[in-house]
């Protein structure tokens, strides 16, 4: 009988051990099969304006004004040249500015194998592994940054914080 316990323990603390690619998240076993959150675009609701005639004509493939356009819309918003959207204009001057220091074109292979080194040196304890915990926040703990501490370095050095909140009024 101990035997048999002792053998039903031991399997699935090995399996544990296995091998392999670590997890980042630890979401789910087969991530292939679900749904991609970030394919879903909702479109907007349909409206029957005032006059029928004042209507596009339709073209097959093209867009209808029930479509997203979520890069007309952010410049719609933020008061941008919406005409710049159609002229085909890009963000040439961001990428330009982004990248004027050079740019290193394996920057995503040295990154990923600096990720995959980390986490198979930080893979999570005995029973976080083989339950399936998500120990990503633990795991990149010492990296995280602490943005209150961040904003009140930011304030102290009188850099505008115009996304965050402001601070203590004073009496």
């Amino acid at each position: 009988m101990l035997r048999r316990l002792l053998l039903l323990c031991l399997v699935p603390t090995l399996g544990a051990c296995a091998g392999g690619d670590p997890g980042l998240m630890n979401i789910g076993r087969d991530r292939a099969g679900g749904p991609d959150e970030f394919g879903v675009i909702p479109t907007r609701p349909l409206e029957v304006p005032e006059d029928i005639s004042a209507l596009p004509v339709p073209t097959p493939g093209g867009a209808n004004l029930a479509d997203p356009a979520p890069e007309r819309d952010v410049a719609s918003a933020l008061g941008g040249d919406i005409g710049a959207l159609a002229r085909g204009s890009t963000d040439g001057a961001l990428l330009a500015h982004a990248t004027r220091h050079g740019v290193d074109s394996d920057i995503r292979v040295e990154l990923a194998a600096a990720d995959l080194e980390f986490r198979r040196d930080n893979p999570g304890r005995v029973l976080e592994r083989l339950f399936d915990v998500n120990v990503y926040f633990r795991a990149y703990q010492e990296m995280a940054l602490d943005q209150h501490a961040e904003l009140a370095r930011l304030r102290r050095l009188g850099i505008r914080t115009s996304a965050a909140p402001p601070g203590p009024v004073e009496e």
